[in-house]
């Protein structure tokens, strides 16, 4: 039974420990112990099979396309724990704790499919130059009524409507923000709780949609870490409330989508934005810039991993459509906040709430790199007076962006050939069985007139 009390704990039952890892979708997987276990997990002795980062959406392992399971006698890993990622789990029995961890081979050597240990792969070529990226995530994510599975359709949560329909566009709407202070304040307690660094909470454009900001971080790990969190406690304070969330990148046809905007900078040994034009030629941040751009479509389908992610882009809304750049402007795939000072940083507008935080991560750092090993050129800027002609695209389609996933060398470089592999495979079962299903709108558009 959920009590009354704000911080939703559950009252009675035991405290747990939970230890996890994170899958190819970005969701949680592991083992749920019994208090008194945490010898064990400081030990290292926890295993898994590794083939469970291997699970598509629907939780198959693709032994058929992967051989990654069966096939080899789905061998066990070992999850290290990673005790920075320690914290309570506030809507648990007192006392419950949860930790991430790393798949590990039994050789000790780091799973080739594991999220965590990508991005932290990627952070290492950044370690070898003197540098370290600062990071902060921006999530927005829809909150809707709890009736979702019986309806099978997501609508807006009741006081969040008039007669059934949703009150209008709702940005910035502090009357959006009271309607569901029971739920943001448990969001919030669950935040303090778990010490994320959770900054500003705004309501945005669709009915129950909010995003939450966490603030920049040194350790673009920890920032992974905390925006994975944040998505669990978003989902277990709705349903404290007999609500639902969703990072679904496009739940509504008709309203806004959900995206995972990245800010980033670049320090190096001495503490200094190395991207801070200061008053000067921004070299640097351009040659970020122009590694992100020239590196985007072998990429997008991190930043837009399902087929539904695709709905986001369409043109005249805040998700891009163009490989552009703009010094604050808010259509562009990157922005440029600030170019001078300490808070001189890039901003990806690009991924959906979908996207797997740490992948995401790793794309974005590694873009960045070959933009400042290359020394490239962004291009021309948008601006609110001028659009450059001829911008390439990003793509609508998810084949085509499984496609090119599988077919750059930027991408086998930087996630190894055998992760471009798994993950180029595993999603185009995805597309293929999307393009396979006959929709509601086939039926509503074509039968009656074709």
């Amino acid at each position: 039974m959920v009590s009354d009390r704000m911080d939703g704990k559950i009252e009675g039952g035991d405290p747990r420990f939970e230890i996890l890892i994170v899958g190819m979708n970005g969701e949680l997987r592991g083992k749920q112990l019994p208090p008194g276990s945490e010898s064990k997990i400081w030990a290292g002795e926890i295993r898994l099979p590794t083939s469970t980062q291997s699970l598509d959406i629907w939780g198959d392992d693709n032994d058929d396309i992967t051989g990654l399971s069966l096939t080899i006698g789905d061998p066990d890993g070992t999850v290290i724990a990673d005790r920075r990622s320690l914290a309570p789990m506030p809507w648990a029995p007192e006392g419950s704790m949860q930790v991430l961890a790393t798949m590990h081979e039994l050789d000790g050597s780091p799973s080739f499919m594991d999220p965590r240990a990508i991005l932290a792969s990627v952070l290492g070529r950044y370690a070898s130059r003197g540098l370290t990226p600062v990071v902060a995530t921006e999530l927005e994510f829809y909150v809707m009524a709890g009736d979702w599975r019986e309806t099978g359709r997501p609508s807006p949560p009741e006081n969040l409507t008039y007669r059934g329909e949703p009150n209008g566009f709702q940005l910035y709407d502090m009357s959006a923000v009271d309607a569901l202070d029971g739920y943001l304040q448990t969001l919030r307690a669950y935040a303090k709780a778990q010490e994320l660094p959770a900054d500003a909470t705004t309501a945005e454009f669709g009915p129950g949609q909010f995003e939450v900001n966490l603030v920049h971080r040194p350790d673009a790990l920890a920032a992974a870490d905390d925006c994975l969190y944040l998505k669990r406690i978003a989902e277990q304070a709705a349903r404290r409330h007999g609500l639902k969330s969703t990072c679904m990148a496009k739940p509504y046809s008709d309203h806004a989508g959900s995206g995972l905007h990245v800010h980033a900078s670049i320090i190096d040994g001495q503490g200094r934005n190395i991207l801070d034009a200061r008053g000067g030629e921004p070299k640097l941040l351009k040659s970020a810039t122009a590694g992100l751009l020239a590196t985007m479509r072998e990429a997008q389908l991190i930043f837009a991993p399902f087929a539904n992610s695709y709905r986001r882009f369409q043109p005249g809304s805040f998700a891009p459509v163009d490989l552009s750049w703009g010094s604050g402007h808010r259509g562009t795939a990157i922005r440029i906040p600030e170019k001078d000072g300490p808070a001189a940083r890039v901003e990806h507008r690009v991924a959906g709430a979908d996207a797997n935080p740490y992948l995401l991560l790793a794309a974005i750092l590694g873009g960045m790199l070959v933009g400042l090993d290359r020394e490239l050129d962004p291009g021309e800027e948008t601006t609110p007076s001028h659009v450059p002609a001829n911008t390439t695209r990003l793509t609508h389609d998810f084949l085509s962006a499984v496609e090119t996933f599988r077919a750059s060398p930027f991408i086998a470089d930087l996630f190894g050939a055998r992760y471009q592999a798994l993950y180029g495979d595993t999603k185009r079962k995805e597309a293929l069985a999307h393009l396979r299903t006959v929709s509601d709108f086939d039926y509503r558009t074509y039968l009656p007139r074709l």
